[in-house]
């Protein structure tokens, strides 16, 4: 498998790669999120999974008895409690069916210890996978903190500005287990929440396929219940060594050549090797009915060749919102799968390093998603390279916009899991040479630590957006301690 790189491919005409590849020039046409979309066998074959389901309340006395009372307390006379139900449910019905869940909020709105206690039981009958509780009186809060302390199911709690007074907020803003939102109006907040909980339960009932070692195993994650099935490295290699140059392989390829800023030391084999690589992985995702991959790559690039650089592969398939992990590396794997959930964006694992006289951190990979703003989005520039530490195949220099505002985050599933969080903005991709160290590489800024050599962790998983406080929030809703 070992190429040579005696010619540059830098040196290759697109005329040349174009008939090099047949009959295909009709396809290399199209952009690259059509392609791979026109290419792609079928969408990943994954097991049926269940429908997140959420059971809410909204909690207030009917606004006659206050008129009869004399005196409403916070939020006012002139709060409209049954008329903020309706317009509330209609916009969670709204996100219901943007989301694919089910938000159950009862019609009545709950108002004594009777009929919280019968929601209370009905909750624990039902097992939900979180509640939605929504309070329009200040007096009534003692009925929100009882549910959330009986029912132990991660909750969202909306209480619009005007509600609650501080020692009210306090209670619940820190709490394990609990998003408390206290914001005029904020139903965005609440689709945060909502997608919270699908998340969680997308995680539970999701599978990993690990591509490493030589023996067939099935494990599952403590706390987050992820499933991972390992099977044997030499599986890929098989399925490597039966593919073949085959009409969509070519397109690809030719997709990979035509969409490059530039062209470095790949030769066209290795290009279309790279190709390869994004349709073994899909195979393996089918077959084995995965929701992401991690694999063992390193072994199989030393000497005698074994396989190439699956690096395009991971690319194309982070393109597509298929979480890819390099290195067998669980953690970053379960990151990457987490960060795609919550917010339709694919990341990038990185090795971790400094630049210590601006005081930047400095990550790199030999691969990375080119659609960084969300597999929705436009590609960002690359270049092809060979990988930096094997010294050959084909793999993405991909180009991260300056200035732009990023995240970076890494799950550790340890006996009590911890996240780790940082938030900065994108300050270059330096040049290489003179840089050293993986080919797709960026220096950011860093929000939260004043030495950038206090950032801690390794291969963590770097973003567009900063989602930095929403993270926090996922993770006080699922006791996971973040750690910066």
């Amino acid at each position: 498998m070992e190429q040579s790189h005696s010619a540059r491919a830098s040196q290759i005409s697109r005329r040349d790669f174009l008939q090099a590849l047949g009959g295909t020039a009709a396809g290399i046409s199209l952009a690259p999120d059509k392609l791979l979309g026109s290419i792609s066998s079928a969408e990943t074959g994954s097991r049926q999974k269940t429908t997140a389901t959420v059971r809410g309340a909204f909690i207030y006395p009917p606004t006659e008895s206050l008129k009869q009372d004399g005196y409403y307390s916070w939020p006012g006379s002139t709060f409209d409690a049954e008329e903020r139900q309706k317009q509330y449910a209609a916009k969670i019905k709204e996100i219901e069916q943007k989301l694919g869940m089910r938000i159950s909020m009862d019609s009545t709105p709950l108002d004594d210890a009777e009929t919280v206690a019968r929601f209370i039981d009905d909750v624990k009958q039902s097992k939900p996978d979180g509640l939605l509780l929504i309070p329009f009186k200040k007096g009534h809060w003692e009925h929100v903190t009882r549910i959330v302390e009986e029912a132990k199911l991660p909750t969202v709690v909306l209480a619009t500005l005007g509600v609650l007074l501080v020692d009210h907020i306090s209670q619940l803003h820190r709490k394990s287990g609990v998003y408390l939102i206290s914001s005029p109006d904020n139903l965005n907040a609440v689709e945060d929440g909502m997608k919270m909980i699908k998340t969680a339960c997308w995680m539970r009932e999701s599978r990993i396929v690990c591509i490493a070692g030589s023996e067939a195993k099935e494990t599952v994650v403590p706390h987050l219940g992820t499933q991972v099935r390992t099977i044997p490295g030499d599986r890929f290699v098989e399925e490597f060594n039966r593919i073949g140059a085959t009409e969509t392989v070519k397109k690809l390829a030719g997709a990979y050549f035509k969409n490059a800023k530039k062209v470095i030391q790949p030769t066209k084999a290795d290009i279309l090797d790279a190709a390869k690589t994004y349709f073994v992985l899909k195979r393996i995702i089918e077959t084995e009915q995965a929701d992401a991959v991690m694999m063992d790559c390193l072994p199989g690039l030393r000497k005698p060749h074994k396989h190439p650089p699956p690096c395009m592969g991971f690319m194309s398939l982070r393109d597509e919102g298929i979480p890819a992990g390099c290195q067998a590396d669980l953690n970053t794997t379960l990151t990457l799968m987490i960060v795609q959930q919550l917010f339709g964006k694919p990341g990038s694992q990185q090795n971790s390093s400094m630049e210590t006289e601006r005081n930047h951190y400095f990550g790199a990979h030999c691969t990375c998603p080119s659609r960084l703003s969300g597999t929705g989005g436009s590609a960002e520039p690359y270049i092809l390279m060979s990988h930096a530490e094997a010294g050959w195949g084909c793999v993405p220099r991909v180009l991260w916009r300056t200035g732009q505002e990023v995240t970076m985050a890494l799950y550790l599933s340890e006996k009590t899991p911890l996240m780790h969080i940082y938030s900065g903005k994108v300050v270059a991709c330096p040049d290489i040479p003179p840089a050293g160290g993986c080919r797709t590489n960026v220096e950011i800024t860093i929000n939260e630590v004043d030495d950038v050599c206090d950032v801690k962790g390794m291969h963590q998983v770097i973003f567009y957006g900063n989602h930095a406080r929403q993270l926090r929030t996922f993770c006080q809703l699922y006791g996971i301690n973040v750690v910066t």
